[in-house]
């Protein structure tokens, strides 16, 4: 059976996003709900992974221990709320050093599908942004965009023309969730008002 696998963005998907860019634990501060979201996920047997620019290394704004403090908040927040991060993937480049894993290029989402070794066709990818989704659109994944982070100046708005076809919209990452879990869950379980029995 193939691995039930999300893959989410970072920056404006999870956490709050900074045009100053995020540079250490203190300035990691989750979206709300998001880590409801992920915790949610999980249990209902979704594996979820990262994958992310942090373009700030390659620009010197911080380095590895910082990246490093600020996934260590975020697992920590996480397993409070019920939830954890199978794995964190991320691209420590600058846009000068032309790299294949910098997202729009898809290779984080190849790391992952080899660390995980399945095809990531049909794999749920989430971002608040059109990179975001190129990046997981080339290997073949189904494009989700938050309007959070960036994706928030496309709220109520049809999505551009250039985002990948059948990318699917949703207020945040809890939106997303719900959306995810409606889709899996067999429909004898909720009744005509939405409860579940």
């Amino acid at each position: 059976m193939q691995t039930k696998l999300v893959i989410l963005d970072r920056d404006g998907t999870i956490n709050q996003d900074s045009d100053d860019y995020v540079k250490s634990a203190a300035e990691w501060i989750p979206l709300p709900g998001a880590l409801e979201a992920i915790a949610r996920l999980n249990h209902a047997g979704w594996r979820v992974v990262v994958a992310s620019n942090q373009s700030g290394l390659g620009r010197g704004l911080f380095d590895v221990a910082a990246l490093n403090d600020m996934h260590a908040k975020m697992h920590k927040l996480l397993a409070a709320a019920g939830g954890r991060i199978d794995a964190v993937f991320y691209c420590p480049h600058s846009p000068e050093e032309t790299c294949n894993c910098r997202k729009p290029l898809p290779g984080l989402f190849e790391q992952i599908g080899e660390r995980y070794g399945m095809d990531l066709k049909g794999v749920h990818t989430v971002g608040d942004s059109l990179r975001d989704l190129q990046a997981g659109a080339a290997v073949g994944c189904a494009t989700h965009l938050v309007h959070t982070g960036k994706g928030e100046k496309l709220t109520g708005q049809p999505l551009p023309a250039d985002f990948p076809q059948g990318t699917v919209a949703h207020d945040d990452l809890g939106a997303f969730a719900d959306w995810l879990l409606a889709q899996s869950e067999p429909a004898a379980k909720t009744n005509k008002a939405g409860a579940h029995a």
